[in-house]
């Protein structure tokens, strides 16, 4: 089974080194490493290029966002299997994609996901929240439920079947194509009760109040485009549970 893993970028030269050297240390090697640059202005494509042909694809060039950054990386993959990893994030040890492809291979599910530990960003050991998935149920999402985005992995073919992220949805996007995909279609999906994935604080879409009610906007906006109909609070018990999240946590990662 290949996995293709792309990671998207722009003037992330502070933390895209940490980033890189968690996808090439891993101990699967069917790994086919895209990394999708949106013409950096500082020293960032000097790393990426220091890595050489352990980057099978590197693309630079201006961009429309993140979500077109990630499009581009997934037209461009050949992989059975595609995850996205920001420059921002990287996996908590060597054996994540091994564990990953283990659980697809044990499941057939056409997708997986697992947990995800947020880390302050300078001192990734120490932790802010801990975002514990638990097990798919299809109508957790209508209270709010999603699971964590960077621990998501998709077969290529449900992208070519389902399509790819929209652009016209800001930060939502990623959460319109977990509904589509998972909600909507019912695409197969397994659990990996662990965490793999280490992501920096300092989200966009929760930074001030009036980006939350913008991303709330979005994530009513994304059950509409589905022509599905959610409850009245499942927007807004979205960010209410990641409170929980600040709760049950451990202090530092292992």
């Amino acid at each position: 089974m290949k996995i293709s893993i792309i990671t998207v970028v722009f003037n992330g030269e502070k933390t895209i080194r940490d980033c890189i050297e968690s996808v090439v240390n891993q101990s699967y090697k069917d790994i086919e490493y895209i990394i999708i640059d949106g013409k950096s202005t500082d020293s960032t494509p000097e790393i990426i290029r220091s890595y050489g042909t352990k980057i099978a694809v590197f693309l630079s060039e201006k961009d429309a966002g993140i979500y077109d950054a990630m499009n581009k990386g997934i037209k461009l993959a050949t992989g059975d299997v595609i995850g996205i990893l920001n420059a921002d994030d990287l996996y908590k040890d060597t054996f994540v994609i091994e564990k990953i492809v283990n659980t697809l291979k044990k499941t057939q599910a056409e997708s997986i996901y697992a947990d995800l530990l947020y880390v302050d960003g300078i001192d990734k050991t120490k932790v802010k929240r801990y975002w514990k998935s638990g097990s798919y149920k299809r109508q957790n999402f209508l209270y709010g439920w999603m699971p964590p985005h960077p621990t998501f992995f998709v077969k290529r073919a449900s992208y070519e079947k389902y399509g790819l992220y929209r652009t016209d949805l800001g930060s939502a996007a990623d959460y319109e194509l977990m509904l589509r995909m998972l909600y909507k279609h019912s695409i197969s999906v397994a659990y990996l009760p662990e965490v793999t994935t280490l992501m920096r604080v300092g989200g966009v879409s929760n930074s001030t109040l009036n980006n939350r009610l913008e991303a709330n906007k979005s994530d009513r906006l994304a059950w509409h485009l589905n022509d599905l109909q959610p409850y009245w609070f499942t927007t807004w018990l979205k960010p209410i549970r990641k409170v929980l999240q600040f709760v049950d946590k451990p202090k530092r990662t292992e």
